[in-house]
């Protein structure tokens, strides 16, 4: 891995990056959020062209993973560095990403730099697996504080798996 790509796993989420109580009326809602957190953070430059990366993305496959998790994400240009704006929809609230089990409750967007493919892969694998683990997935449910989750979520990726 390049050191320009370890600089860009440094903080893949923060505080500011997580919405708490996300009551939206569906996925790409959801994704609209999230990506206005990405571009009021700086963490992407294009909020409308990075959003039409998503959906183009989300048009080829769903992005829903068992367990609740909906994991939008894109290759982008309009990032240099990896980010992820996390969303844990309000009680009652799930949105359909398209997995066989279900809709999700925990939202994740992923966003990569354009030219990342093999890291953008490595994320999601990674955060894949740790996902698939049910402890995991309620404590990301059940911390209701950003600073938890931004740091859950960092603390999942092993640099050495990526």
């Amino acid at each position: 891995m390049s050191p320009s790509e370890i600089r860009g796993l440094d903080g893949l989420t923060s505080p500011e990056l997580v919405q708490l109580d996300l009551a939206v009326p569906d996925r790409d809602a959801a994704v609209e959020v999230l990506a206005r957190l990405l571009f009021d953070a700086g963490r992407i430059t294009d909020l409308d062209g990075f959003l039409d990366q998503v959906r183009s993305r989300e048009h080829q496959l769903a992005t829903g993973l068992p367990g609740g998790i909906g994991m939008p994400h894109a290759r982008t240009e309009f990032t240099d560095r990896v980010s992820i704006a996390v969303g844990i929809t309000a009680y009652g609230h799930a949105l359909d990403f398209g997995a066989a089990d279900g809709p999700a409750t925990v939202v994740l967007l992923l966003a990569t730099p354009a030219d990342s493919f093999s890291l953008h892969l490595g994320i999601l694998a990674t955060l894949a697996r740790s996902l698939s683990k049910q402890a995991f997935r309620e404590s990301l449910r059940r911390a209701y504080d950003p600073e938890v989750i931004a740091e859950l979520i960092n603390s999942s990726v092993d640099f050495e798996d990526v």
